[in-house]
């Protein structure tokens, strides 16, 4: 997608081509089967739900035709992650796949590490501070983390409660929707669901909002962290090597731009 004049221009396909995919179980299918995959066209000829995909069911919200719509569906089913996760643009990733690009991203460091480490900013950490459980000091709290350990990743946030609680806005930090796209590329946070959002008296209103979530909470922290066992260079030689497999048109340089 792109803009030209002041148009957005979709690089769809027919519906009758081949490679389109018509229903968001032909999506979740494509990505398990290639592993990882960005919504819009980038780079990579191809490589994106835009372009298998019919244009004109975008942003149309019908649920059986639109990818926009999609997004959310899959977000909320929890099998495969969604956020900003190419080149500060959205995609897919499977949950297969995700713990190479962790420890890729993350340079094998959970965040808390990586702060400790001076490598995180205080803004990531005013954001991050509200998904991770501090708390474990007392004896009966670590028992509790020692017999149900995920609940310490149960939190889940929408966007503008994140802001507000984190202190950014017109008086207070700046930069948040770039804070938020660091922390989803670098695999410290994923949309996880979308919700509108409720006024004083529980009424909803609006457009969806993205509600964002630590991926550990969508397959726990072993799994998140499964790859930590090699190094970030080897993380990343896998993953070239399977795009080199599924897209072995895409060059070097591409691969570098849109997955590094």
């Amino acid at each position: 997608m792109e803009s030209k004049d002041g148009t957005w221009i979709m690089y769809g396909v027919s519906e009758d081509d081949p490679e389109c995919l018509h229903t968001v179980d032909e999506l979740i299918g494509y990505i398990e089967e290639v592993g990882f995959l960005p919504l819009f066209r980038n780079e990579i000829p191809g490589f994106s739900v835009e372009e298998r995909t019919t244009e004109k069911y975008w942003w149309s919200e019908d649920a059986q035709r639109d990818p926009w719509v999609w997004r959310e569906i899959i977000a909320r089913r929890g099998d495969i992650a969604y956020g900003k996760f190419f080149h500060n643009k959205a995609g897919f990733i499977s949950k297969k796949w995700f713990p190479y690009f962790a420890n890729y991203r993350r340079s094998g460091y959970d965040f808390d590490a990586r702060w400790d480490d001076e490598l995180a900013s205080f803004r990531q950490k005013k954001i991050m501070d509200l998904f991770m459980d501090d708390r474990i000091d007392e004896e009966s709290d670590a028992e509790f983390a020692a017999e149900k350990p995920e609940s310490l990743y149960d939190t889940e946030l929408l966007s503008f409660d994140i802001k507000k609680l984190a202190g950014f806005g017109k008086d207070g930090e700046k930069g948040f929707e770039g804070t938020m796209t660091q922390l989803q590329m670098q695999t410290y946070l994923c949309a996880c669901d979308f919700r509108k959002r409720v006024n004083k008296k529980g009424a909803e209103y609006g457009w969806n909002v993205a509600v964002y979530s630590m991926p550990e909470k969508l397959w726990g922290y072993d799994h998140v962290t499964s790859a930590y066992g090699e190094s970030p260079e080897e993380s990343w030689e896998r993953i070239v090597k399977h795009m080199d497999d599924i897209y072995p048109i895409a060059t070097e340089k591409q691969i570098k731009k849109v997955l590094k």
